[in-house]
């Protein structure tokens, strides 16, 4: 509409209008405010940018500590040289354009990080209760360097293991198998809490919150162990799990419940109130859960394999129905042509039972990988397995197992994701359930150094952010390059003449993005 022979304060409120209409939220939007270093000019797109979305996925992987799977390599590496072998792990991770480390800490009653509740790890030094020397916290460096890259730390716990058949020396004489030997019951070739009993659950509740409260992680993890798999004896018999005498101070006390399903409420009542102690002590941090894959046979039709309801009792959908976690990782470890345990029908299953819309991010079996040692499938049934995750609305994500393979690039797997699948950086999906609204968009100063253009990155309100996602669009190609930067990261360079536009938008620790800040670049004169 013209402007010229209508009223001055007519043309100025028609004036607001354009400029307000201009300024939308979404893909296509305008530059936010920002500043130029050293002027008091303040610069507003008149045009409308459109900026690519990142890619939102869910990219985990398991890094086992028990028998020194992927971390540390061996027990008697010096303080310096497991520094360096998590820092070489670390990086890998950031070079695959992974975003999540799925961190293990406790693997029989021990701890990979510095605890009054319970003794060092065998697997750290050697000797259970043993610290390293010279000493220094594995959790929290691995945290703290995680973040650095931008990848998020989850913390993985075994809620009742209290040893391994791996370990080789006697426990400490602070382990509770030694303290408590009646709730740490010998069962086959392990040591095992009994989750009948109440101070079992009381125990290990306190050692998960003891880490959430004091260190910053961004996830508590479980995987399969619930009760014990079935061990047998000599003569390949099943051995019963030896807790007759619990289950029968439950019904003297009045209970009601065979003992199939006391077991699998003792479970229910753990993993239930551990979901509900991170949200009251730290609701930003995520709890997620990696149950065996087949709940029971026959869900879906045609499915075969171990009833882990029956057998270790982990009523694993129920979990999932009522949304006692924050995520979901079943351990498909099957091909998705193997149809007595297919990949694919039962991730679709496990997308159906998600009433409460988790997120699902099923594992995946790297370590099966053909290596020329007669293992079980080629490196496209993982590349595979990731594009039918992908395909599918209710599932946004993969967990891999384990770093190690990842670290030796197993049958090429590394080099192909770095190729294809996990060739551009991607985001954690949000939990919009973990905090409220999005975090408020960044303040984005600028200064041009010679060739090159600086952005200075801070964030606005109160809200505790996480990464900077910041993209630049290229003056020729008109394509975008993205990268995800650590919150730490206070300025990024480009040349001002390769970028006509860059974009910057900040992350919550939920995963939540702001609205994009634009700035348009000027080339050199």
């Amino acid at each position: 509409m013209p402007l010229r022979g209508q009223p001055v304060l007519l043309r100025t409120v028609l004036s607001l209008l354009v400029l307000a209409a201009a300024v939308t939220s979404g893909a296509a939007q305008p530059a936010d405010r920002s500043r130029d270093a050293g002027s008091s000019t303040r610069h507003r797109l008149a045009t409308r940018v459109v900026v690519p979305e990142i890619r939102r996925e869910f990219r985990g992987v398991w890094v086992a500590t028990v028998a020194n799977i992927d971390w540390p390599s061996k027990r008697t590496l010096t303080t310096d040289e497991q520094k360096a072998e998590l820092i070489r792990l670390l990086d890998k991770a950031k070079e695959l354009k992974l975003n999540a480390i799925i961190f293990q800490v406790r693997p029989q009653c021990d701890a990979l990080y510095q605890s009054s509740l319970e003794p060092w790890s065998e697997f750290l030094t050697g000797r259970m209760g043993q610290a390293p020397s010279p000493l220094y916290d594995p959790l929290e460096f691995a945290v703290a360097e995680a973040h650095a890259r931008g990848l998020e730390l989850h913390a993985w716990f075994n809620p009742y293991r209290a040893s391994h058949p791996s370990a080789l020396e006697p426990p400490a004489p602070d382990h509770i198998s030694v303290r408590r030997p009646d709730l740490a019951k010998q069962y086959g070739r392990y040591k095992w809490l009994d989750p009948g009993e109440p101070e079992v659950q009381d125990y290990s509740f306190n050692v998960v919150m003891d880490v959430v409260r004091r260190y910053d992680i961004d996830g508590v993890h479980f995987d399969d162990y619930f009760y014990p798999y079935v061990e047998r004896d000599a003569n390949n018999q099943p051995i019963p799990f030896p807790d007759d005498a619990v289950y029968q101070r439950y019904v003297t006390g009045g209970g009601t419940l065979g003992r199939a399903d006391w077991r699998r409420e003792n479970v229910n009542a753990f993993i239930r109130r551990v979901y509900q102690g991170i949200k009251a002590a730290k609701p930003q941090v995520k709890f997620g859960l990696s149950p065996f894959g087949i709940w029971q046979p026959g869900n879906p039709p045609g499915i075969t394999g171990m009833n882990a309801y029956a057998e270790i009792y982990a009523d694993s959908r129920r979990w999932l129905g009522e949304g006692w976690v924050d995520y979901f990782t079943p351990q498909l470890y099957w091909p998705i042509n193997q149809a007595a345990q297919s990949y694919t029908a039962l991730l679709d299953w496990w997308i159906a039972q998600n009433a409460q819309g988790r997120h699902l991010w099923p594992g995946n079996a790297v370590y099966r990988i053909d290596n020329g040692a007669g293992s079980t499938f080629p490196v496209g049934e993982i590349i595979n397995q990731i594009e039918a995750t992908r395909e599918r609305p209710g599932s946004t994500g993969n967990v891999h197992f384990s770093m190690a393979h990842f670290l030796n690039n197993r049958g090429g797997i590394s080099d192909a994701l770095k190729a294809g699948a996990y060739a551009q950086p991607a985001l954690v999906p949000a939990s919009p359930w973990l905090y409220g609204a999005p975090p408020g968009a960044p303040v984005v100063a600028r200064r041009y150094v010679g060739d090159e253009i600086e952005i200075r990155l801070k964030g606005s309100g109160v809200r505790r952010r996480f990464a900077w996602v910041v993209s630049w669009q290229d003056r020729e190609s008109g394509e975008w390059e993205t990268e995800v930067l650590p919150v730490t990261a206070k300025s990024y360079r480009v040349s001002r003449d390769s970028a006509a536009f860059i974009a910057v938008t900040a992350v919550d620790r939920a995963g939540q993005e702001s609205r994009k800040t634009i700035l348009e670049v000027r080339r050199r004169r």
